[in-house]
């Protein structure tokens, strides 16, 4: 459920984003120019985090105890930063004010009649998905299965494995013939 909630999220913060949060006209030598703004024009945090809480949950699957914990944490925490941005940027005019002065020529040039999307909260609602996915993850993580430590080394050096010698080989015969003795006899 938590990898589902996870990158169902960040799917969504990802893809609102990329679409067009405000919208408001600069008046430009006597006539209204439109202006508009993708999230990502408003602000780049939910987009960033997003992508941090992506890397914290695949990451969360591949670490045990203490680490799981922490990587839980940040999970969380991604998304409550994704929530808190992407609502920051309902009311945040500034991107298209730039665009407005840039457009006009002027710098203290402001967009006029400012509107905004629902996509801000689209992506607000994909940062609740990691968050709960975060916090799934901090509740249950610890029992959930870890990755295999099969392969892992640790620090001590492994006995070398010496397979019992068969005399019937023909190296081993070879073998006893060098050290002086006859293999044939019984």
């Amino acid at each position: 459920m938590a990898l589902l909630c996870g990158a169902l999220g960040v799917a969504v913060v990802l893809l609102a984003t990329r679409q067009q949060w405000a919208q408001g006209t600069a008046t430009v030598a006597g006539g209204a120019f439109p202006l508009t703004a993708k999230g990502s024009d408003v602000t780049g945090v939910p987009a960033a985090l997003a992508i941090v809480g992506l890397a914290a949950l695949v990451a969360v699957f591949a670490v045990r105890r203490a680490g799981r914990l922490a990587v839980a944490a940040l999970l969380a925490l991604s998304g409550a930063g994704t929530i808190a941005a992407s609502l920051l940027g309902t009311s945040d005019s500034s991107a298209l004010d730039e665009k407005a002065a840039k457009a006009s020529g002027d710098t203290s040039a402001a967009v006029d009649s400012l509107t905004h999307t629902a996509w801000p909260y689209a992506a607000a609602a994909g940062g609740l998905l990691i968050l709960l996915a975060g916090l799934l993850a901090l509740r249950y993580g610890r029992l959930w299965p870890a990755m295999s430590g099969r392969y892992e080394r640790s620090g001590a050096p492994r006995p070398r494995r010496t397979a019992a010698a068969d005399p019937d080989r023909p190296e081993e015969l070879w073998k006893a013939l060098d050290r002086g003795e006859d293999p044939t006899g019984a």
